[in-house]
């Protein structure tokens, strides 16, 4: 059995810096992104002393009392593909446990079912679809099945979501692969063949108006934000203030130059869009975006996607991660428009094996779920 112990955020650095990936998530860099939150870096050691896992782990401290909720978005970063879970998660619980935790939330990174473009589509067109889980799906993984009965066995709870958007990670991602079943590397020709004609038609539109994709730097942040601000008062979102994203560009570039770009999309010197795309190893996700209202018809959004994409290949990224999707498919939702819009890239629908708790203190873990339905 693994023994699990703290490291330092170098360890951490250097054993993430083996792997073909891991979630942002769980980067010591995102630690820093987090401040108001305890946080920890875990290691995880085979009886040789080799280094075998890893987590970052931020502690949520419950009112007026010395006592933590340990959460893991998107980790730990295990052998999920084990037989026995609980040789890697029962020393983890012990030492969290230690460590003042009511509860202890985890978000295995294990994909359960995924769904083809084709039908995700076919799904919106269908009255009688509602949720993507009412599509058979096109893969059920082994693997997910595994770990979803392990957790299960072991007494962890599913935290199950109306509608697919957690109060953490989302369940549903959409994603467009970058490699071939054989592990190949798609050309930029195979990706762009697999969009929809409307996106290749809007690309196209892009480069042929003028669109100008470019890098940006800290400093261009400004810019940025003020045009996501923008973004969050015409599609009705709270927006993060600028320091946030000043502190997560500082963050994530400290752990690795290449994990933070700032793309910005101008036509005619005017910002028309602008995104923050995220990459560990092989694993490419867009983060944030923000477009303008103005000028739409010259499709900087498209371009600016394009942009990424092309850059994840060039980089070998075997995945471009769309992030985020609701399970909805209801034709009437507000939500649909945002799956439409992912839908049209040619990638898949995702299902995540989702985020589960494991009470320690009983009690106060009912009493901490008291005092998040009051507070939703």
């Amino acid at each position: 059995m693994p023994s699990v112990r703290p490291i330092s955020p170098t360890e951490h650095r250097d054993h993430l810096a083996t792997l073909p990936s891991a979630s942002f998530l769980q980067t010591p860099g995102w630690a820093r992104v987090k401040s108001e939150w305890r946080s920890e870096s875990l290691g995880w050691f085979d009886d040789a002393g080799k280094q075998v896992g890893v987590a970052l782990v931020l502690y949520r401290k419950l009112p007026k009392l010395n006592r933590y909720l340990a959460y893991l978005p998107e980790g730990p970063v295990i052998d999920w593909g084990s037989d026995d879970l609980g040789a890697w998660l029962d020393p983890m619980v012990r030492h969290l446990r230690k460590q003042g935790a009511f509860a202890v939330r985890i978000g295995p990174p294990v994909v359960t079912r995924r769904w083809t473009t084709a039908q995700v589509k076919e799904g919106i067109a269908d009255p009688a679809v509602r949720l993507l889980g009412e599509i058979p799906p096109a893969e059920r993984t082994p693997a997910g099945a595994r770990v979803v009965a392990q957790l299960h066995e072991l007494g962890w709870r599913h935290q199950g979501v109306e509608g697919g958007f957690a109060a953490g990670q989302p369940q549903f991602v959409f994603q467009v692969p970058l490699r071939s079943a054989d592990g190949t590397q798609l050309s930029e020709d195979e990706v762009l063949k697999g969009m929809n004609q409307l996106w290749r038609r809007n690309i196209k539109k892009a480069a042929k108006e003028g669109v100008e994709v470019t890098r940006g730097t800290r400093e261009d942040l400004v810019a940025f934000h003020e045009l996501y601000v923008h973004t969050a008062q015409r599609d009705h979102f709270t927006p993060r203030p600028l320091s946030y994203f000043e502190t997560m560009y500082d963050a994530l570039c400290a752990d690795a130059p290449e994990r933070f770009t700032l793309w910005l999309a101008r036509h005619d010197g005017d910002l028309v869009a602008s995104t923050i795309a995220i990459r560990v190893g092989e694993h490419a996700w867009y983060s944030y975006g923000a477009s303008s209202t103005e000028k739409r018809e010259v499709r900087g959004s498209n371009a600016i996607q394009w942009a990424m994409i092309r850059d994840a290949i060039a980089a070998g990224a075997a995945v471009y991660d769309l992030r985020g999707i609701t399970e909805t498919l209801d034709a009437d939702d507000a939500h649909v428009g945002l799956i439409q819009f992912k839908v049209g890239t040619g990638g898949e629908a995702v299902e995540y094996a989702g985020e589960w708790d494991l009470p320690v203190n009983r009690a106060l873990y009912k009493a901490f779920q008291v005092y998040l339905q009051r507070r939703g």
